[in-house]
């Protein structure tokens, strides 16, 4: 079989994807200072979005989207986080639940159709896992699902945090099964904004990721039995939910530090200039940086080719040393995109600890130091240490020693 006019097919998708995250995140940078300053979602980020056709990508074709691989969905979420940290998270989010139902719905009409229209209409959905006394533990759900005779469903559930969730066009959310259901036994429900109504719990006025407008609400939806995803939430979790997550996740935070080090590098250049050549006394941090910068890409390309080759395999997904990767990935990549921003921060001085100013990384560190605490990383390390302290303490792998 002749596989050239697919491969042609292939080109023309990547280059169609990769066109239109250019335009998006030219969008998003010019909006980027006035959505942080504000406080405010970036809706005209997400016009462009709708526009080019963004937030079906990973939809397979044969519903509407572009059938878009993971490595691609991961170079837009970077390209938009450099750009405007919120306008990247909300993609990321929005992308990350995508999956979920992409990948969990085994042919159910209601989720197909949901699919479809999500391409037609370029829909933008939100995630709901926090909620109440919980906190940020999305493993267990206070709420549950109530029937309503044998066609109907609803819930009630006071979530801490919605991102973006009066912008968005439905809501994917996690609940107890059943009000009997141990809060551990979890379903994963898909509503359409004509299915719920939002009653404001808590504002959003924060140090950084100002434009998610992650405000809490009460939820109140009423649906069918159908917008329940077929799997088990707790496998979604560990065979989507948690690689999606930490990966669009990290190259959102990736895209940060790279825009922080572009500001370093204007600056350095700039004094070079003025100076006769002599450079200032903390360029040696942006080497550091640059450093630290490559050794986070090649992190997420290494855990998303991990993924990638087992993500057909559920018990492998599943598989404690997997789980442990996973989960430490995220607490890596938080720290070192961090890490990146404060070097470039040291790298420009004064001029990038300003507010104003075309050198100024202050946006990006106060984005920046959302990521240890998105899941929390503490949280995250004391949950791993049982698993742990189970396992062998690594060792070089080098086959010669």
């Amino acid at each position: 079989m002749n596989s050239q006019p697919l491969q042609v097919e292939n080109t023309f998708r990547i280059d169609r994807i990769r066109a239109a995250a250019d335009a998006v995140a030219a969008v998003a940078a010019q909006d980027a200072a006035a959505v942080d300053r504000d406080s405010r979602f970036p809706a005209a980020a997400f016009a462009a979005a709708r526009e080019h056709r963004l937030l079906g990508i990973q939809v397979p074709q044969r519903l509407g989207g572009e059938g878009a691989e993971l490595a691609q969905m991961l170079q837009v979420a970077y390209k938009l986080g450099r750009a405007c940290a919120s306008t990247g998270m909300v993609f990321a989010m929005h992308q990350i639940k995508v999956a979920c139902i992409v990948r969990h719905n085994h042919g159910n009409p209601w989720h197909e159709s949901m699919l479809r229209r999500l391409c037609a209409e370029q829909l933008l959905l939100a995630s709901s896992t926090t909620e109440g006394t919980g906190g940020g533990n999305v493993r267990a759900s206070e709420a549950p699902i109530e029937r309503i005779g044998e066609e109907r469903i609803r819930l009630e559930r006071r979530a801490t945090v919605i991102s973006y969730g009066a912008e968005a066009d439905g809501i994917v959310t996690t609940a107890r099964r059943a009000p009997d259901s141990p809060a551990s036994d979890q379903v994963l429900a898909v509503f359409l904004k004509s299915d719920y109504v939002l009653e404001p719990l808590v504002g959003w006025d924060t140090l950084g990721m100002r434009g998610t407008s992650s405000r809490g609400f009460t939820l109140r939806a009423n649906g069918l039995p159908e917008q329940l995803l077929p799997d088990a939430y707790e496998k979604i979790h560990a065979a989507t939910m948690v690689p999606f997550a930490h990966l669009l996740w990290s190259s959102v935070w990736a895209g940060i530090a790279a825009s922080a080090l572009d500001r370093a590098q204007q600056f350095l250049r700039f004094a070079a200039r003025q100076s006769g050549g002599q450079m200032p006394p903390g360029a040696a941090h942006f080497t550091r940086g640059s450093t630290e910068l490559r050794t986070l890409n090649a992190l997420i390309d290494s855990t998303r080719r991990a993924f990638e080759q087992l993500e057909m395999d559920e018990r492998r997904l599943q598989d404690n040393d997997f789980q442990i990767a996973l989960q430490s990935h995220k607490v890596q990549a938080s720290e070192l995109a961090q890490s990146i921003v404060l070097s470039a921060l040291r790298a420009t001085g004064l001029s990038g600890y300003r507010n104003d100013g075309d050198y100024s990384v202050s946006r990006h560190l106060r984005d920046v130091l959302s990521g240890p605490i998105m899941i929390n990383n503490d949280r995250i390390l004391t949950n791993l240490t049982g698993s742990t302290l189970m396992t062998p303490v690594p060792t070089l792998p080098v086959s010669t020693l």
